[in-house]
């Protein structure tokens, strides 16, 4: 790593799978910044847990499915901090039911975060990353939904399958700048967004019988982030468990 660390956005990274993949980087060097949307005091638990095992951290709380929030977070803290290295898109939301009764509400609001979020965020990010002149990582938190559909999360998939086909799409776009962009695709993974369904009964599913931890995404992106990964672009990466 440079003697300055290279800075990291982190998405949704309060909790779970967002809160995994932000240790897991703290810990390879990177400094990381939490941006959460209401949770202040878990993100800031965080920032103090990463900053207590010798990493570096800070908090940059806006709704990502806000255009005009998140550009203005953004780039103000681009004028204070300089650019980001590397983003990870993981804020997400689930809103489910049958599709024939599903709400305009229930589909706006689970696109807008799911989705336009890629826009919001990385619409002021990605020249100034470009402008580091020092390739760069974008790694995207799709989901199996989005490459096999499910029933009873239409919206979900078509907020997931997007996020795929802009990550490729924008994978092409900055090759040539040394900036890879992929997406990493979880299965059922032991978070609150699957609090209250039948563990037992949805582990069946699943040929590895079991439900994914949140670690395990997040050892998946650090991988990525890593020298090593640099010619991996372009590409969806299940960890599902065998689903897919």
């Amino acid at each position: 790593m440079p003697s300055v660390p290279r800075r990291v956005l982190v998405s949704g990274a309060s909790r779970g799978i967002g809160a995994a993949i932000a240790r897991e980087l703290a810990q390879q060097g990177f400094s990381v910044a939490l941006n959460f949307r209401s949770n202040a005091e878990r993100a800031e638990a965080l920032r103090r847990e990463i900053e207590a095992a010798g990493g570096q951290a800070s908090l940059l709380p806006f709704d990502v499915s806000d255009r005009g929030a998140a550009a203005q977070a953004l780039e103000a803290d681009l004028a204070e901090r300089g650019p980001f290295w590397g983003a990870v898109l993981n804020a997400g939301i689930a809103e489910d039911g049958p599709f024939a009764g599903l709400s305009g509400q229930a589909w706006d609001r689970v696109l807008s975060t799911n989705l336009d979020s890629f826009y919001n965020l990385l619409r002021p990010l990605v020249l100034p990353m470009v402008g580091l002149r020092d390739g760069g990582r974008i790694v995207v938190i799709s989901s199996v939904t989005g490459l096999l559909g499910r029933a009873g999360q239409t919206n979900y998939a078509a907020a997931k399958a997007g996020l795929i086909a802009a990550a490729r799409s924008l994978a092409l776009e900055l090759a040539k700048r040394k900036i890879t962009v992929n997406t990493v695709a979880p299965g059922f993974i032991q978070t609150d967004m699957l609090a209250g369904l039948d563990e037992k009964e949805i582990a069946a599913e699943v040929p590895l019988k079991r439900f994914g931890q949140p670690e395990e995404v997040a050892a998946l992106v650090g991988f990525l982030f890593q020298p090593r990964a640099a010619y991996i672009t372009g590409q969806t990466l299940a960890i599902d468990g065998g689903l897919s």
